[in-house]
């Protein structure tokens, strides 16, 4: 994965995913995404909201450029709240989950870190990881 990436200021643009295993989970929140600064700003938005869908993302990287209106779309149309994270503006956020590459998406189910997705994602499989966590 890596040799088809592109590296800028230390991250990676991956274009394909990874994922973790799903549990259950509930959500409460809809709308557009929510730009988070720091991790005070993600702590809360995840101990306020059921599911979260968190969105490390750079503005050069092509892929998550690709990943923008998806994300949109899940704000607007699901029950997860969606926060989006500029891993060049928030570099320790980042490290703290882990990210080592983007797009990356995290996702919390009832303040819990459930799931984490590497790469560019289809809107029907992130809204159906979301929904199985939202029941």
């Amino acid at each position: 994965m890596l040799d088809e990436s592109k590296s800028i200021n230390g991250w990676a643009a991956y274009p394909e995913s990874m994922a973790t295993e799903p549990s259950d989970g509930h959500a409460a929140a809809t709308g557009e995404p929510i730009h988070v600064d720091g991790e005070e700003a993600l702590e809360s938005i995840v101990a306020e909201n059921d599911v979260v869908l968190a969105d490390f993302y750079a503005d050069w990287c092509g892929p998550c450029q690709m990943l923008e209106p998806v994300v949109e779309t899940l704000a607007a149309e699901t029950e997860a709240a969606v926060a989006k994270v500029d891993v060049d503006a928030n570099q320790m956020l980042a490290n703290a989950y882990g990210v080592r590459g983007v797009p990356t998406l995290v996702l919390f189910a009832d303040g819990e870190q459930v799931e984490e997705i590497v790469g560019v994602q289809g809107e029907d499989r992130l809204r159906s990881l979301i929904e199985s966590y939202a029941n």
